[in-house]
């Protein structure tokens, strides 16, 4: 938020992660505070996996009576794999790696102690490039060999569908107003932060000449990483953003620094204020479903602006009441 404005910092479209820390907070509170939340009136988010379940049933192949649904997770060595598992078992699916699936006739099976087992849509925790080693990086060994050529053919539904990864690439969020004047010929209800592409001339002699005012970002990054906080930075690594964006503008764009609304958080024994952003989570299938809540992120390191958690960031579960809709 900026002076008590709500804006749209970034999209996720790919892998979005998090939703479980948003159950779990959940139950945690409910745990400590009971009964609290009903006497106040805060929105459920505990249907969260079943509604997942339902887009993911939704979108099987035409003609599928009982799709079979599982989740594809890269392994247990991944940052989200807590939540791979801690979804699948909310859900009563199957957790599987690319280990545990195979194509025979354009068509995916799963391997089980029964022998072979359909299997219909893949909710993926796996970026495209890793997917199928036939079709994208030659040496994943995370993906499914065939995987692709099942997709196509249309007996396999993928959640997210490949390319859904352009909406994380931070120089296409710089289009994202023009695309909702252009298709709706409509405003966005929520503003974006004001973005520079350092692609286009004008706006690359901006960002060069007011470096030390922005916050640059890596297009393809995410985590906090490939980033400058210009005010915040050294010369040093001004001068080194700068020679890394006139090497590769397409790979960076600009915004100023946003005052991220701050909240009291206990830290160390007692409460401080520390910055914090809102991410929102929203299901596409027979209905748009969003959540009524959402992973309140925190950075627990004082006067800090990051605050994804693999920068140690924390969260803080996040009510919606009755009535607000």
């Amino acid at each position: 938020m900026n002076q008590g404005q709500y804006m749209v910092l970034e999209d996720n479209g790919r892998c979005p992660s998090g939703v479980s820390y948003v159950l779990e907070n959940r139950r945690a509170m409910k745990r400590t505070f009971r009964g609290m939340f009903e006497n106040i009136g805060v929105r459920p988010v505990e249907h969260y996996p079943q509604e997942l379940l339902k887009m993911l049933q939704h979108i099987a192949p035409a003609g599928v009576a009982y799709p079979r649904v599982a989740l594809l997770t890269p392994g247990a060595n991944n940052s989200a794999y807590f939540e791979h598992t801690y979804l699948a078992r909310q859900m009563g699916i199957e957790i599987v790696e690319g280990r545990d699936l195979f194509v025979r006739d354009e068509h995916v099976f799963m391997r089980t102690t029964k022998g072979p087992q359909p299997v219909h849509v893949i909710y993926r925790r796996l970026d495209d490039d890793f997917l199928d080693p036939t079709v994208f990086r030659k040496d994943s060994m995370l993906g499914v060999p065939g995987l692709i050529r099942a997709y196509r053919a249309g007996n396999v539904s993928l959640a997210n569908s490949l390319g859904t990864g352009i909406a994380d690439d931070k120089v296409m969020y710089y289009f994202v107003p023009r695309m909702i004047k252009y298709y709706l010929n409509q405003e966005p209800i929520i503003p974006n932060v004001p973005t520079y592409l350092a692609s286009e001339e004008e706006d690359l002699k901006f960002i060069l000449d007011n470096l030390d005012n922005l916050v640059v970002k890596a297009a393809n990054e995410s985590g906090g990483y490939g980033m400058l906080m210009g005010p915040k930075a050294s010369k040093a690594e001004i001068e080194e953003f700068r020679q890394r964006i006139q090497a590769d503008p397409r790979n960076y764009i600009a915004q100023p620094m946003i005052s991220l609304s701050c909240h009291p958080t206990f830290v160390d024994g007692g409460f401080e204020g520390r910055h914090i952003d809102l991410r929102p989570f929203i299901l596409y299938g027979e209905k748009i479903v969003i959540v009524p809540g959402g992973l309140t992120r925190v950075a627990l390191r004082k006067g800090s602006l990051v605050v994804n958690s693999s920068q140690g960031g924390g969260s803080k579960d996040t009510w919606v009441l009755y009535g607000d809709e």
